[in-house]
């Protein structure tokens, strides 16, 4: 399985794009709830909420912040080979597994409009996601951005169709 074939980059398209947000994500799009409740409540997040709490980073995305996170959707992570969630939810891949969620995270709260020119966004994981615009789509890496602009009390979050992975060292 080569994994690899997922990289992508951080692409969005700021101001020039305007994106619906979902019903679920509306009735939690107060400022009061923080990342994790927000992906909670959403409902479509369900593996991320999962990995997220096998890697020990619930606490750290419920804090202060703040955070904007390009966070994938159940469906983004079922396009990846079989077996592959399964098996990064292992203990033993515990460091890949915070690796990975890690690069979905942006330190600082980025809005859609602060995006504007941007090209490159370091992340918590230490390399940074491509920005870009594909036949007028808002992209990181090699993931569409379906949603922007998802309030939370410490941050933001922006719904992205793919599961975006740091480049292998």
């Amino acid at each position: 399985m080569r994994i690899t074939k997922f990289l992508s980059g951080l692409a969005l398209a700021g101001a020039l794009v305007t994106v619906s947000t979902p019903a679920a994500a509306q009735t939690h799009n107060q400022s009061n709830d923080d990342i994790v409740d927000v992906a909670v409540s959403a409902g479509s997040f369900q593996t991320l909420v999962a990995a997220v709490q096998a890697a020990g980073l619930v606490e750290t995305l419920k804090g202060e912040g703040p955070f904007t996170v390009f966070a994938p959707t159940d469906e983004a992570f079922a396009k990846l080979p079989a077996g592959t969630v399964e098996e990064l939810l292992k203990p033993e891949n515990l460091e890949k597994l915070q690796a990975i969620l890690t690069y979905h995270v942006v330190p600082g709260k980025v809005m859609a409009a602060d995006v504007a020119g941007l090209e490159w966004a370091k992340t918590v994981q230490g390399q940074s996601i491509k920005v870009s615009i594909k036949d007028g789509t808002p992209m990181v890496d090699d993931a569409r951005i379906v949603t922007t602009d998802i309030a939370a009390s410490n941050g933001v979050i922006h719904v992205i169709d793919a599961v975006i992975l740091p480049k292998e060292k």
